[in-house]
C-alpha cells in the first residue's frame, strides 16, 4: 500500500471509530509496523489534519473535518451499492426512493472508471421468502427517532386485540422476513418489540421522551443479554 493511501485509511479508521483507537490496532489493520504509524501521525498532523492523541492511548480525530466525499476505493463503492440496494428492496417506499437516488447521484459522481461498478456491480439482495408489508407509515417512525419524538400507536397482537400504545421508539429492526419497533412502551413500563406488519395506526407526538436514543439502545442491549444469560 502506497503511503498516500494508507494515510487515507488512517483517517477512515479514525472516522468509523468513536473511541481511540490504538498504533496497534491501526497496524493490524493496515498489516504495517507500529513506528510506521507514528510516522505516518506526525505527517497527518503536519498537514492540518485535527487528530487528538498519542502514542499507547490512541488517536480520535476531532469533529468537524471532513474530506473529498467521493474519494472512494472500488470495495467501498460496492459496499455502498449493494447496501443501498438491499435498502431499495426492504424499506419503506420513503427509504427506497432515497435509496434509488443515492446510487443515481454515485453513478453521476465518481470517476468514470468507476462507474461499472455501480452499473454492474456483480452483488444484488435477494430472498427467498415472503416479506410481510408495512401497515402504517415509517417514515413517521424514523422521524420520531431522530426528533425523540413519543408515537401514537393502534397495535394488533397475535390474537387480534388492538390496544393504544405510547411508545418512544429508538430502534427499527430489519429482519428477514419482518421490521420490528423496538421501543419503550409507557403501558407495559418495559421494553418492547412491534411489528409493523400489525400497526393498526401511527402518529407523532408533541411530547419528546428525555433519555437519549443511545442510552435506550444501550439500556436494551444490556437487557437482552442478562436475558441471554439467564437462558444459558
Amino acid at each position: 500500500m502506497r503511503r498516500t493511501e494508507r494515510l487515507f485509511q488512517i483517517i477512515q479508521i479514525l472516522r468509523r471509530n468513536r473511541r481511540p483507537v490504538t498504533a496497534r490496532t491501526l497496524s493490524d489493520e493496515l498489516e504495517t509496523s507500529v513506528r510506521t504509524i507514528y510516522r505516518d501521525m506526525a505527517e497527518l498532523l503536519a498537514q492540518g489534519v485535527p487528530i487528538r492523541g498519542e502514542a499507547g492511548t490512541g488517536y480520535v480525530l476531532e469533529p468537524g473535518f471532513d474530506m473529498p466525499p467521493l474519494m472512494l476505493t472500488e470495495d467501498e463503492l460496492e459496499a455502498a451499492v449493494l447496501g443501498a440496494r438491499w435498502v431499495a428492496a426492504r424499506g419503506d417506499q420513503t427509504l427506497a426512493r432515497a435509496a434509488l437516488d443515492l446510487i443515481a447521484k454515485l453513478t453521476t459522481s465518481v470517476p468514470l472508471e468507476l462507474q461499472p461498478i455501480i452499473v454492474d456491480a456483480g452483488l444484488e439482495p435477494i430472498s427467498f421468502r415472503n416479506r410481510l408489508r408495512d401497515s402504517a407509515d415509517m417514515s413517521v417512525v424514523r422521524q420520531a427517532i431522530r426528533t425523540q419524538s413519543k408515537l401514537q400507536l393502534d397495535y394488533c397482537d397475535e390474537t387480534q386485540n388492538v390496544t393504544q400504545r405510547t411508545i418512544w421508539p429508538f430502534l427499527i429492526a430489519y429482519a428477514e422476513e419482518v421490521r420490528l419497533i423496538c421501543a419503550w412502551c409507557e403501558l407495559r413500563n418495559d421494553f418492547r418489540s412491534f411489528r409493523t406488519d400489525r400497526v393498526r395506526d401511527v402518529s407523532l407526538s408533541s411530547d419528546r421522551f428525555r433519555p437519549r436514543v443511545l442510552q435506550l439502545r444501550r439500556q436494551w442491549e444490556a437487557q437482552r443479554r442478562a436475558c441471554r444469560a439467564g437462558e444459558g
